[in-house]
């Protein structure tokens, strides 16, 4: 009975910490993209500048 109450809160423990993983790596994809966008854009500006 401890034994499978044990092994339920360590896998608890795995579970929420891999959803916390995806969690931060889905975030990071959202701030690359932001940043690309952004560069993008910068680049855009630079090029309209240089071309007037």
């Amino acid at each position: 009975m401890l034994k499978r109450k044990l092994l339920a809160i360590i896998f608890m423990f795995g579970l929420g910490a891999a959803v916390t993983s995806c969690g931060n790596t889905i975030e990071g994809m959202g701030q690359d993209t932001a940043n690309a966008i952004d560069a993008t854009q910068d680049a855009g500006r630079s090029i309209d500048n240089a071309a007037q």
